[in-house]
């Protein structure tokens, strides 16, 4: 690794996945050009230049589900979705149209389609307007194919290297070899995304929402230094700090299953998972149960709602990962960013503040049942103790609905998200009914601080380390202690060492989190004792602002920069 003689440079972006790791940069190649404003000679046949939009809409689709098939738990998910992206008639059926009437070339008729099609997309907010990016993939992909150009995607190089890129669609980082790509640098993007979520998953090094201005700084064949716990990204570093790097990387930490702190208080640390694949990761990983086994991923992208047989398989296939152990599951998240075409209402004109996630039964109210007696027939036919909890929990009325209605389908241990300052709030009442509660960390900061969570723009005002969130979640464990109540965390800030001491010590009983995020967690949390604990998470909520917090606590927890976190 060839240094360069200049002084190292440091430059800054929003740090979404933790550790330390140096390489040669390698930049997305740029993406496939916009078409020219060209029209059909009129010697050519226009049905035949439609079949030739659709036929290069199912080689797309072809192409991501051959991707998908090699890809596991989210990264396949996400696939798929892309996938069938590529063959939305929104989409192919708008171009003809533009070929038919206007004449347009097949490539900018899609080009055309395709933005119109974002636009749409963006004005929806939320989960919808971050498909955009999906859509300018899937368009570059057709238009590639149409144009015989090269297909758009990650270089490939013999040796790793650190990617740089505008943004990555959720096809590419999905992808993403670890054994090539050591770490990336994005120049848009927030902490919540998909890409910040897979990369967290890989256990890849990762900072988003550069700006261009820090991006642009970096070109092929530069040696930067990565620091995804930081969101620091230095150029030309010395001899010394590509040392430390070295001897970072090399480091294998394993987790045992035997989550507490220091002074022996047991910490139960947990994984999320979407599928049967990803359960059996976590399982071999050792977290000691499923803390958020979210099921909305086998109703994605369902054009109806799946069987009770489907449903039953699929929850099966999870809870068999955890034989004797605590799987918590999730109903049905749907609606704002998870959109259903048989559940949920694409026009509300504020989704994440209507109709989603429980709130859906109040429509369609099958759903929800069908779902409780599915996973009480796949918690029969298992070893596992299934808890079932209902999101978006708000009142003591749906705390008592949902818990009685999931009992009476033999479901023994019943409970909810709080993910609404009102479900905070009123933690005293709802754990009358509730058996627990997990936070979920993400909706719950989107809803304190009023900041759309995947706007990268409001990165600062989403994250939870806001000393309002932290308080809130500190109310609500004192609302679950007089009922003897465990309330767990598994929301993204459950997989940030430091804030996970934090949150034990404001009296969080687990921490569920992607399952490469275990090892080091344990290792932070088995260097404090409890009481330790309590004096961090004094020190963050009496913090001003969020740096402050995560600064102070960071500040007594030296074994951070040991551990390279």
């Amino acid at each position: 690794m060839a240094l360069s003689d200049a002084s190292p440079t440091s430059l800054s972006g929003i740090g979404v996945s933790p550790g330390i790791v140096a390489g040669p940069v390698a930049r997305m190649a740029p993406g496939i050009p916009e078409p020219e404003l060209a029209l059909i000679d009129a010697s050519r046949d226009l049905d035949k230049e439609c079949e030739r939009i659709e036929a290069a809409a199912q080689t797309v689709k072809k192409g991501l589900e051959l991707s998908a098939a090699q890809a596991k738990g989210e990264g396949r998910t996400l696939l798929e979705t892309t996938a069938q992206m590529a063959a939305d008639p929104t989409l192919t059926s708008s171009a003809q149209a533009m070929v038919r009437e206007r004449r347009l070339v097949p490539e900018r008729a899609v080009w055309e389609a395709a933005g119109t099609l974002a636009s749409m997309l963006e004005s929806l907010g939320g989960y919808m307007a971050e498909r955009t990016r999906d859509v300018a993939d899937v368009r570059d992909r057709i238009v590639a194919v149409l144009t015989d150009s090269p297909m758009p995607g990650i270089p490939v190089l013999p040796e790793p290297f650190i990617l740089v890129a505008e943004d990555l669609a959720p096809a590419d980082t999905a992808l993403l070899d670890p054994e090539k790509v050591v770490a990336f640098v994005t120049s848009e993007g927030g902490p919540t995304s998909h890409t910040a979520i897979l990369a967290r998953a890989l256990g890849m090094p990762a900072i988003v929402g550069t700006g261009a201005e820090v991006a642009d700084q970096l070109h092929d064949g530069d040696i930067v230094l990565v620091d995804g716990t930081k969101g620091v990204i230095t150029l030309n570093p010395d001899e010394a700090a590509l040392r430390r790097a070295k001897e970072l990387a090399s480091r294998v930490r394993v987790f045992n299953g035997d989550g507490a702190t220091k002074d022996g208080r047991e910490v139960q640390l947990l994984a999320n998972v979407g599928d049967a694949a990803g359960a059996r990761s976590a399982a071999e990983a050792g977290a000691m149960g499923v803390g958020l086994f979210r099921t909305e991923f086998c109703f994605l992208d369902q054009p109806e709602e799946p069987t009770i047989e489907a449903q039953v398989e699929a929850y099966t296939g999870v809870l068999a990962a955890f034989p004797g152990k605590k799987v918590v599951v999730r109903t049905l998240d749907a609606g704002a960013d998870k959109p259903l075409p048989f559940l949920t209402d694409a026009t509300e004109a504020n989704p994440a503040l209507g109709v989603r996630a429980y709130r859906t039964a109040r429509r369609d109210p099958d759903v929800l049942e069908h779902q409780l007696e599915a996973l009480a027939k796949a918690e029969a036919a298992t070893d596992a103790k299934v808890w079932v909890m209902a999101p978006m929990i708000s009142t003591a009325e749906e705390a008592k609905a949902f818990t009685d209605k999931a009992r009476s389908y033999g479901l023994k241990t019943a409970g909810m998200m709080i993910e609404v300052p009102s479900a905070a709030l009123m933690a005293d009442k709802l754990f009358e009914y509730a058996d627990f509660a997990s936070v979920g960390t993400n909706d719950l900061t989107q809803y304190v601080m009023a900041a759309d969570r995947l706007l990268s723009s409001l990165a600062d005002l989403s994250t939870a380390w806001q000393p309002a969130v932290l308080r809130l979640i500190k109310q609500a464990c004192d609302g679950a202690a007089p009922h003897g109540r465990p309330v767990g965390v598994c929301g993204e800030a459950a997989a940030d060492p430091a804030l996970a001491t934090v949150l034990v010590g404001l009296g969080v009983a687990s921490l569920s989190m992607t399952a490469r995020a275990l090892p080091d967690v344990d290792a932070v949390m088995k260097s404090v004792t409890f009481e330790e604990c309590q004096e961090l998470a004094r020190l963050a909520i009496d913090s001003p602002t969020a740096e402050d917090a995560r600064a102070a606590v960071r500040a007594k927890l030296p074994i951070l920069e040991e551990l390279g976190l």
